[in-house]
């Protein structure tokens, strides 16, 4: 496998699969820039080596072909500012005026396609769509990270068309040597915390997690389902009934395992979901009828923030609560603050998934932890312990 260290891209023409599916205003202005910052180091030094960069990317979900709100022309002004160059768009990802608009590239300088989900061929990992992104290119890096664990044309199909000139990027490279590092050489003692609003969403990565960390702290809408295994009262708050079976599996092997399993023992509790209901605290494991836990507590924060303070390695993927509610906000954006306190006493801490990075971006503290992943889906489904076919198609191991 080549790596991107030591490759050279002197008058070479480089497609490059980057995750640009960044977040748009109404005015279809870049709101958050994150993931395009990830790139910068893969497209600078294709650039810098003398080569032509042709970037490709998806952008929202289009359902009926090509639409102006999912172009990614509107990333454009955002991309020409990180990389201080000219960016060249291609109004289409394939055809023969991009495949005209490739031969043309000169050393040196960048091409962006139009949105690959224009065509459904993208999703489906179609050969012949495949073979026409990768029409006039020499090499093909894959540094979207973000969609590594699907097996689409552009992510996976691709790489057949370059069997001996095909790397990650440095955001891939990054995202394995992070996620192998807690997986595989975590220092102890490893706190996970997991957050979000379905146990079923985390089951694998809990099961994988029990054989490696020392503390497994639960939060977010998937903690009353945990509670209610155990006896608990949890009012109306959101529930899993078919998976108390599998919470008390997890919490059983967590014993067996010698893993301590921490729910909140109090929550900000509210009698409707909206972002103005009203709202007090409450003991988790006793929630009245017409409430529901929104948000961990003051007394969970400061357990959580102990345990997170007293760690060597952490993993955090999913919010403590209703995150996008200000009013419910204050767990998730404590225990951000909490594992960038720890992170400066020298423990590694590794970020993943939608919210918890937002909440690590909204206090400014992208800086202060050690890693923040840009693939929420694919760092779940590596951490399960799951093949990715974005990866395996360039390691060959697939």
């Amino acid at each position: 496998m080549k790596n991107i260290n030591s490759y050279s891209f002197e008058g070479e023409k480089a497609i490059v699969r980057v995750d640009f599916n960044v977040p748009l205003s109404t005015e279809l202005k870049v709101t958050d820039n994150t993931r395009i910052k990830g790139a910068l180091p893969t497209i600078k030094k294709i650039v810098n080596d003398g080569g032509a960069v042709i970037l490709m990317s998806h952008l929202g979900r289009p359902k009926k072909g090509p639409e102006d709100e999912f172009s990614l022309k509107h990333v454009i002004p955002e991309l020409e500012r990180l990389t201080g160059m000219v960016v060249r768009f291609a109004p289409d990802c394939i055809g023969d005026e991009t495949l005209e608009m490739k031969k043309d590239l000169k050393p040196g300088e960048i091409l962006l396609l139009e949105n690959l989900r224009f065509y459904k061929e993208e999703t489906k990992g179609d050969e012949e769509f495949a073979s026409r992104l990768a029409e006039g290119c020499d090499v093909y890096v894959n540094d979207a990270f973000g969609t590594a664990h699907r097996a689409h044309a552009s992510t996976t199909i691709i790489a057949r068309f370059f069997p001996d000139e095909k790397l990650f990027g440095f955001l891939i490279n990054s995202e394995l040597e992070n996620m192998d590092k807690v997986m595989h050489t975590s220092e102890k003692p490893f706190t996970a915390i997991m957050g979000g609003a379905k146990v079923s969403d985390k089951i694998l990565i809990i099961k994988n997690l029990l054989d490696r960390v020392d503390n497994l702290i639960i939060g977010g809408g998937m903690a009353y389902t945990f509670i209610k295994a155990r006896g608990g009262k949890i009012g109306n708050s959101l529930c899993e009934e078919d998976k108390l079976d599998v919470a008390l599996d997890i919490i059983e092997s967590a014993h067996e395992k010698n893993v301590e399993i921490f729910l909140p023992v109090d929550s900000v509790v509210a009698d409707k979901f909206e972002a103005e209901a009203d709202s007090r605290i409450s003991a988790s494991d006793s929630i009245d009828d017409g409430w529901m836990g929104l948000d961990i507590g003051q007394e969970a924060i400061k357990e959580y923030a102990g345990i997170i303070k007293r760690s060597k390695t952490i993993l955090w993927n999913g919010p403590m609560g209703v995150f996008e509610m200000e009013k419910f906000s204050k767990g998730t954006s404590e225990i951000a603050k909490a594992i960038a306190d720890a992170t400066s006493s020298d423990a590694f801490s590794l970020i993943g998934g939608g919210d918890s990075v937002a909440a690590i971006n909204k206090n400014k503290l992208a800086d202060k932890v050690s890693y923040v992943s840009t693939g929420g889906g694919a760092m779940l489904e590596y951490m399960e312990g799951k093949v990715l076919p974005g990866i395996a198609a360039i390691r060959g191991d697939s």
